[in-house]
């Protein structure tokens, strides 16, 4: 969860140091997470930052 910028600022941040989205639960209400695979392939999810939670 970022602390410092939304979720989907994070994802593109996270595709820019070689991690690649594995699966894309976003909802379109803005709700749900991305699932991502860092470059040795283990995956790990970015949720929704607690400001976007509000």
């Amino acid at each position: 969860m970022p602390t410092d910028r939304s979720r989907d600022e994070e994802v593109e941040r996270l595709k820019g140091l070689g991690a690649a989205e594995h699966e894309d639960h976003r909802k379109p209400e803005g709700t749900g997470w991305v699932t991502m695979a860092d470059p040795e392939g283990n995956l790990f999810c970015v949720e929704r930052s607690a400001a976007e939670r509000v």
